[in-house]
């Protein structure tokens, strides 16, 4: 593969050609936050907080960093105030299901995020997708899943599949930003573990 140049925050910066903007960036020692992003995975887009701004000769757009590839005379900006705006808002939507997040306690406090602007609906679980990704993408067992669709969607685990391999693996267990992931799997094993005879 061929070597671009692009442009990231006035710096110059060298990459190979098929990475992303993220890659790029974050191998050039600049910092763009992500929450559904993992190095071993595809590019999924969804938490929208990689958002950067491109301008490709002239054509300025706003798109996600960890998917959007680099290109010869690309010109890419990470902070400005409308990309911190967004993260912002994006990070208050956020914490409305999973306050006490450390990681997204984290990313408030630098960009200012209000804890509280968004009423409480704590499901713990922020849809990034890790877990599910992981398991299915690397792993290969397809222990945990989605289930339902839009604002009601949940990830879950397929008791018969996680009961068999997730005690011995685990290693989804520390991607997830909200260690929502662990009270989850706790519970499949609760409700799944045999009963215990009354003592007469």
């Amino acid at each position: 593969m061929g070597i671009v140049t692009l442009t990231i925050d006035n710096r110059e910066v060298k990459a190979e050609e098929g990475m992303t903007v993220l890659e790029a960036a974050r191998g050039a020692g600049i910092e763009i936050p992500t929450l559904c992003w993992h190095e071993k995975l595809k590019p999924y887009t969804v938490c929208r907080i990689c958002v950067v701004d491109v301008d490709a000769r002239g054509w300025t757009s706003l798109d996600t960093a960890c998917s959007r590839p680099v290109k010869e005379g690309l010109v890419v900006r990470t902070r400005s105030a409308k990309i911190d705006r967004i993260r912002k808002t994006i990070l208050e939507l956020l914490l409305a299901h999973a306050p006490d997040s450390p990681k997204l306690r984290e990313y408030a406090s630098e960009y200012g995020a209000d804890r509280d602007r968004f009423e409480k609906d704590p499901s713990f679980c922020i849809d990034c997708g890790l877990c599910v990704r992981y398991c299915a993408e690397v792993k290969k067992k397809n222990a945990v899943g989605f289930v339902d669709r839009g604002i009601r969607r949940e990830i879950c685990f397929v008791p018969e599949v996680a009961l068999r391999e997730c005690n011995g693996c685990k290693e989804c267990f520390p991607l997830c930003p909200t260690s929502y992931l662990q009270a989850a799997f706790v519970l499949v094993q609760a409700l799944t573990a045999p009963a215990q005879p009354e003592k007469p």
